[in-house]
């Protein structure tokens, strides 16, 4: 078991989305997606910025059940509701399930969604950025805090020490007790609403 620790600057329920009954990574981090397996964990920490009320907090942890291509993911019934509906709620126009390959051109192709230019057009500052990570991370256990982000405790405090990019801990002492923090947590699941979820719905330009 692998812990990936990284921290999260834009927190919509984009990426990661804790919606719909899992928790998925399907855009950004791409060395993450291409490397964590199964049974991995990933915590996205708040941001350590001066002021910031999220330092040393974890917005979210997920233990990797299940690693798909994007085309698994597109086409698999479960995660319909990821595709992003950009006149329904928040919640939908923030979908995650954006990338499959065109059967016309073979291309990966990004759809509509806040990885794309509000004209729907594809973003190819994100789009190079998503698509060599190739696969989508799913977890059916999850802990998504968002607003509501917990303090790190103090033994495990070296998991907020990122400067940039992620951090990989495959030391087994600190790996478990990483997971038993997690596992003795009263709640899990989706727990709070995305730290930017209030307002008008945004899209990233890539920069």
């Amino acid at each position: 078991m692998k812990i990936y620790s990284y921290i999260v600057k834009r927190d919509y329920g984009f990426a990661p989305n804790p919606f719909y009954g899992y928790c998925t990574l399907a855009t950004c981090k791409p060395v993450i997606r291409k490397h964590a397996e199964i049974g991995d964990i990933i915590i996205g920490i708040g941001s350590g910025e001066k002021n910031s009320v999220y330092k040393n907090r974890a917005i979210f942890a997920m233990i990797i059940s299940e690693v798909l291509t994007y085309d698994q993911y597109w086409n698999d019934i479960r995660f319909q509701k990821k595709k992003p509906v950009m006149r329904g709620s928040k919640k939908q126009m923030y979908g995650d399930n954006i990338y499959h390959t065109s059967f016309e051109t073979g291309v990966i192709v990004q759809e509509y969604s806040h990885h794309s230019y509000p004209d729907g057009s594809t973003n190819y500052l994100n789009y190079k950025r998503d698509v060599p990570g190739e696969r989508v991370l799913i977890s059916r256990e999850f802990w998504y805090w968002g607003r509501e982000a917990i303090k790190i405790p103090p033994h495990l405090l070296k998991l907020a020490d990122v400067k940039r990019g992620h951090r990989v801990y495959e030391n087994a002492a600190f790996t478990s007790e990483v997971y038993k923090w997690l596992k003795a947590l009263s709640d899990s699941g989706y727990i709070g609403k995305p730290c930017k979820f209030s307002g008008d719905y945004q899209w990233y330009d890539g920069r």
